[in-house]
């Protein structure tokens, strides 16, 4: 059986040039989720696109750090900044203060509930959750956003860590293999969830492309697919998006990146389907399948038209 592959895109909802980035990947054949922003300031949009394309699968992208909350700010307080309406802006303040207690597990599923329940409201049958940031590496975020997809019936999580075989690749610098092996120690942790480990709640083998992400080039990305297993389940994580006048009224880090991440999925997913053992393409929503059966019978289509 050959391997399966889920590309999914962050930020949907961000800008509707990320939008508009997505919608075209889709059709294109080269993108198979995408993960939405409940908050984001191009929401309503994203949500017309997904139902334009029902073959495309939606997840929540759960923001906890870097944006604005769901909730009601005093339900909340210790996920926002101190008289403030605004999560933290600082992805290493918040970690500092989640290691140091002072974010509590009750307001993280609160605020995911609330997230989730926006996107239901909005008739987005949820295929998975993942976190902006990838803040669910950490048992304190990981345990409520577990809790919350259970009472939800959401069958999936993203796997945040990346498997062994990208660590050795070129893209990755010295800095960044460190920084990967510090935070692969916490995968015995995520793995050790009782939901994960009773299929409750479903994940991959691994996310490729974090260690990537802002190198994310055509030739980074051949080499990521080179390298994949013949067998094996794995998301590839990306942030396409066109670099526009909605993007610079955004904080993010990815501008002009996000069009050579375009380019790149254009360019290389095509080729790779194109040779002997090429990976299978799916989205999360295949993910229950496999539990339930041992086997998928909802592959995407190679070739995806709206």
């Amino acid at each position: 059986m050959p391997s399966r592959l889920i590309i999914n895109a962050d930020d949907f909802g961000l800008t509707p040039g990320i939008n508009r980035s997505i919608a075209e990947l889709h059709k294109a054949g080269v993108l198979t989720s995408a993960t939405l922003m409940a908050t984001g300031p191009a929401f309503d949009d994203a949500v017309a696109i997904s139902r334009r394309l029902p073959s495309l699968g939606i997840g929540c992208h759960v923001v906890l750090t870097d944006g604005i909350p769901a909730s009601p700010p005093e339900t909340i307080p210790s996920l926002v900044v101190p008289g403030g309406k605004s999560f933290r802006s600082s992805l290493l303040d918040f970690v500092r203060d989640l290691l140091r207690g002072r974010i509590r597990e009750a307001d993280i599923e609160r605020e995911a509930e609330a997230q989730i329940a926006k996107l239901q409201q909005a008739g987005i049958a949820i295929t998975h959750i993942d976190t902006h940031k990838h803040t669910h590496l950490f048992p304190a975020v990981t345990r409520p956003l577990l809790r919350v997809l259970e009472r939800n019936n959401i069958a999936a999580i993203r796997n945040p860590f990346e498997p062994a075989f990208t660590q050795r690749l070129a893209h990755a610098d010295l800095k960044r293999r460190l920084q990967i092996h510090l935070i692969n120690r916490l995968r015995p942790a995520f793995e050790r969830q009782p939901q994960l480990q009773q299929s409750r709640v479903v994940t991959t083998d691994g996310t490729l492309g974090v260690s990537a992400t802002g190198n994310l080039n055509s030739s980074t990305l051949n080499e990521i697919l080179k390298a994949m297993p013949e067998t094996g389940i794995f998301e590839l994580v990306c942030h396409p998006g066109y670099n526009d006048r909605d993007l610079d009224r955004v904080t993010t880090r990815l501008r002009s990146h996000r069009e050579v991440e375009m380019q790149a999925l254009l360019s290389a997913i095509p080729a790779r389907l194109s040779q002997p053992n090429a990976p299978m393409l799916i989205h999360y929503g295949s993910l229950n399948v496999l539990a339930d059966n041992d086997r998928f019978d909802l592959p995407l289509p190679r070739n995806v038209s709206s």
